[in-house]
């Protein structure tokens, strides 16, 4: 099996992500970035949503978000997850499990200085996935943070937003075929951090 999708599609599968991903980025309407995100807090109870991711390379699959949020809680708890991507106009799916990590507070204080200025003022206001009273609540946060920083060229980071590296140890692909016959195959990587494959019945 292994032999036969290496031969069709290659021994890499984050070649083949980050072919795909381009593809998608040729066709795909709006975000072709956007991959729903799964995690589970300690007890196991699991929880998605969808985040951007920023950086596909042989590290792994990188996206940035405010650690007091749900999903960074259940990271510090499970450092686990699962990524799935669809792409409705390719009509293409990539799921990808693995575990995660924080990348470099450099690594994140880089990326945070490529965002446009009212999402860093964003990053400040929201203490996201919080409960508030009313709008006016967060209006007056954003409100205070712009005033904080109106004589600041360059916002800094702050310590609660960070950036994570899901580091695959699956990747699934996916096609669809008429009659629900969908082509679909797994890399699987082992211990030694060597790619095996095989086709997966629709």
């Amino acid at each position: 099996m292994t032999t036969e999708i290496f031969e069709k599609y290659g021994t890499d599968p984050i070649a083949l992500c980050q072919q795909w991903y381009k593809d998608a980025q040729k066709q795909e309407l709006n975000d072709p970035e956007t991959v729903c995100l799964a995690t589970a807090d300690a007890d196991g109870f699991p929880s998605n949503r969808m985040v951007l991711l920023k950086e596909i390379n042989e590290d792994g699959f990188k996206f940035h978000t405010n650690s007091n949020s749900e999903k960074g809680h259940d990271l510090a708890e499970n450092p686990k997850a699962a990524i799935c991507w669809y792409w409705k106009s390719l009509r293409k799916q990539i799921r990808i499990t693995g575990s995660v990590v924080k990348v470099s507070e450099e690594e994140s204080d880089k990326y945070f200085t490529t965002r446009p200025r009212n999402r860093q003022v964003g990053a400040w206001a929201s203490n996201q996935s919080s409960p508030f009273e009313k709008w006016e609540d967060l209006e007056a946060s954003i409100q205070k943070y712009e005033d904080e920083f109106a004589d600041t060229d360059a916002i800094p980071r702050p310590s609660y937003w960070n950036g994570y590296r899901v580091i695959p140890e699956t990747i699934e692909f996916w096609m669809a075929h008429k009659d629900r016959l969908h082509t679909r195959f797994r890399y699987k990587k082992d211990a030694n951090g060597v790619w095996t494959a095989h086709w997966l019945y629709p």
